[in-house]
């Protein structure tokens, strides 16, 4: 398994010149089966080739933490400095992170990664990166440890942006409620609202903020 975790690393981390090697290993083979079996129909490889090492170079992060998150072992890790690079990507900086690991068995393991092959699982968390100084969850294999993947949705800070993010339907709807208190159709979004932001986060809130939202729909159109 450390070997897999190796090998989803250096794709990862490395997906330029990985496109190199697979378009490479790929001709190679299709000229060899080619040319011990007399047939052509083997230079389907060479496409195979081309068309893995492209979708490596914007999905490789995402294969490795789906990888990890389903092999991996849990551990965490606190990051302990950013640098910024000096290149760019889509006209944006690139950090450079840098981490410990706390693994299983209590061993720390010094590992690095940056805002373009960062591992994040779930995929949706896009850029979602941990703030320095700060626990959060991550897995890894053992053998190979300096693979990790951040479990965002397992994370503290992970979990405050899904708070947040989940909070602003609330919002929005108490704005427009605000405007227009007498509003039944304003009224019942923000109903909806709080009560589906209630099933997702009551556990939580502070119980005084989750009865404040109750006695709120309770309120609402009023």
């Amino acid at each position: 398994m450390a070997t897999l975790s190796a090998a989803a690393y250096f794709l990862s981390h490395h997906p330029f010149w990985s496109l190199l090697l697979l378009i490479a290993g790929c001709n190679g083979v299709a000229l060899l089966l080619s040319h011990w079996t007399g047939s052509k129909r083997w230079l389907w490889l060479c496409v195979i080739g081309v068309a893995a090492g492209i979708a490596n170079l914007p999905g490789g992060r995402h294969l490795n933490a789906w990888f990890l998150h389903t092999c991996g072992t849990a551990g965490s890790a606190t990051v302990v400095g950013i640098d910024e690079v000096p290149i760019s990507y889509s006209e944006q900086a690139v950090f450079a992170y840098r981490a410990v690991l706390r693994t299983a068995d209590g061993a720390d393991v010094n590992v690095d990664f940056d805002t373009l092959n960062v591992a994040l699982y779930p995929p949706r968390a896009n850029d979602l990166l941990p703030p320095p100084g700060e626990p959060f969850a991550v897995r890894y294999v053992p053998g190979f440890e300096r693979n990790i993947a951040i479990m965002v949705d397992e994370s503290g800070y992970g979990r405050r942006h899904r708070l947040n993010q989940d909070r602003e339907p609330v919002r929005r709807a108490a704005a427009q409620l605000a405007v227009s208190p007498r509003n039944p159709r304003f009224a019942a979004e923000y109903r909806d609202a709080v009560r589906t932001f209630l099933r997702a986060h009551r556990d939580a809130l502070d119980p005084a903020e989750a009865r404040a939202l109750e006695d709120s729909v309770s309120a609402a159109g009023r």
